[in-house]
């Protein structure tokens, strides 16, 4: 090991076992078998090797994102593409996906909910614009994308935390439920 990725790997995997503030650069090192130089080569500090394990991961979700969101009239089929995206997602970086949900819960001012918050935030955007598009299409809709974007992203976040710890699978079944369940309050 040695190189960025294994670094970032290790952190994730650790913070996301132990917790963020109780991991120590120390342990870190050790586990990825490097000199506290080189991690402080890489990331300038613990916060900074946060703030990449954030932007390599959110980037990387927003890349298999972006197109499941692309609205085409059809909305049910455009919910379940974003729904899969954010399962496999979630099937491949479990340990991400629970450090990135315990940051929510953090204080705003703590450095896990400031490291993730512009990749929320960016996540938020784009669902509002598919709620804003699908607006066109069904009236009762209108001027309720931020509403619906949160709802949404938070029911696909509580199914992916079933998941995470062992209350779930992240199957066809459970995104067609998820889809079915959240579509039914915003049709009515």
């Amino acid at each position: 090991m040695g190189n960025k990725e294994d670094i970032l790997s290790v952190a994730t995997r650790l913070f996301a076992a132990k917790g963020y503030d109780v991991v120590g650069i120390q342990e870190i090192v050790d586990q990825a078998g490097i000199s506290k130089p080189t991690m402080y080569h890489y990331f300038g500090s613990k916060n900074g090797l946060l703030v990449a394990i954030m932007e390599t991961n959110f980037r990387s979700l927003l890349l298999e994102l972006s197109p499941a969101a692309v609205y085409s009239g059809d909305l049910p089929a455009t919910l379940t593409s974003i729904v899969k995206a954010y399962f496999r997602f979630a099937l491949r970086n479990p340990e991400f996906y629970r450090l990135h949900l315990a940051f929510w819960f953090s204080p705003p001012s703590s450095d896990g909910f400031c490291a993730a918050k512009e990749w929320w935030e960016k996540q938020q955007q784009l669902l509002e614009m598919l709620f804003m598009l699908a607006a066109n299409n069904h009236g009762n809709m209108k001027n309720r994308q931020r509403i619906y974007a949160a709802t949404f992203l938070g029911t696909i976040n509580t199914f992916i935390a079933f998941f995470l710890n062992g209350y779930a699978e992240l199957d066809d079944n459970a995104c067609h439920s998820l889809v079915r369940q959240f579509s039914h309050g915003i049709y009515s």
